[in-house]
């Protein structure tokens, strides 16, 4: 049986950046990806500007960058701009596959085509063999196969799907309109040569099926063209219960690092990777990044649970959060998860 010191369920942002970082140190890290091809995933590719500084993300890998946020609601519009570029947009494959060649560069192992099927103390067996591991890191998604192990329930947990529309949009816009998507909103977000469009609501407020038909009642209501796009969906949790279980780690999604309130999670999903191969390498590390994640995550779950309340106090309440973006009473990064 092959032995690994570290071995990761996912090549995510999350686990990709965690792997480099173990790599980097010294360990020997195996990263499995159930998927035949890393990168791609429903996603509007949206990450806050500032993230991209920070984490040393190429500009070539850029699709989109802007300044300008349009927030609409049915009653009125707000334009919120900064002489920096606030949100950026990113291709999922072509930063999926530029976080594997720099995981690679740095020594990590990675098998894509790999899906775990079982998990036992100290072993993971896939459908070609079995492996050994000291520390294990669940960065596998809403869905992960890790957590589920470590018996951690999912149940605050959203919806997104989004239409790749080939034709561009001039503005990214966010649109809140509680009487469709309750505390979620439709996006329009721009890349080189397409346009994401889609929308982001909590399930249990707004199962899957009925998201999708009020999306599609909002493209028309907006005149939206969706021909020639096909659409695709994905789950966010936004559950969190804790990253670290003895040595066992949860990272991105699979930890429910999500923002309850907008859905976004890359950032969050590359920190959380990060702050597990440092505290791999040394249990003394102090999690800074994480702990001020965790901070506006929990400022994003109450507001998000909040927004929740009647549709009339929500209408109420996201009317009033626009006013106030309209008079500079309030900074855009409420709506911004990091």
């Amino acid at each position: 049986m092959e032995k690994f010191h570290t071995i990761i369920i996912g090549a995510g942002p999350a686990g990709l950046s965690c792997a480099k970082c173990l790599a980097q140190g010294g360990v020997k890290v195996l990263v499995l990806e159930r998927k035949a091809t890393i990168g791609p995933k429903t996603c509007a590719g949206g990450i806050p500007f500032h993230a991209l500084q920070e984490l040393n993300i190429p500009v070539q890998l850029l699709q989109g960058s802007f300044p300008v946020q349009k927030v609409l609601t049915p009653w009125q519009k707000a334009s919120v701009s900064s002489a920096e570029p606030i949100i950026a947009t990113i291709d999922r494959y072509e930063f999926g596959q530029w976080m594997l060649e720099e995981t690679l560069k740095a020594g990590a192992a990675v098998r894509s085509n790999s899906a775990v099927l079982s998990i036992s103390e100290g072993t993971i067996r896939t459908k070609d063999k079995s492996y050994a591991f000291d520390t294990l890191v669940g960065a596998d998604g809403s869905r992960s196969i890790v957590r589920r192990y470590l018996n951690i329930p999912t149940e605050k947990i959203g919806v997104g799907i989004n239409y790749q529309v080939p034709s561009l949009a001039n503005n990214m816009e966010w649109h809140l309109d509680p009487a469709r998507f309750r505390s979620g909103y439709a996006w329009i977000f721009p890349h080189k040569q397409t346009t994401s469009i889609g929308a982001y609501a909590e399930r249990l407020n707004l199962p899957p099926k009925n998201l999708h038909n009020l999306f599609l009642e909002w493209t028309k209501s907006h005149s939206i063209d969706l021909h020639g796009a096909h659409p695709s969906a994905a789950f966010i949790n936004f559950d969190y219960r804790g990253w670290k279980f003895n040595n066992i780690f949860l990272a991105g999604d699979a930890a429910g690092l999500a923002s309850a309130f907008t859905g976004e999670g890359i950032y969050p999903a590359i920190i959380s990777g990060k702050t597990i191969a440092d505290t791999i390498i040394n249990p003394n590390y102090v999690p800074k990044g994480l702990t001020a994640i965790l901070h506006k995550h929990r400022r994003h779950q109450q507001a998000q649970k909040f927004f929740c309340g009647g549709k009339v106090i929500c209408q109420i309440t996201l009317e009033m959060l626009v006013l106030a973006l309209r008079c500079k009473l309030l900074k855009f990064d409420l709506l911004e998860m990091y």
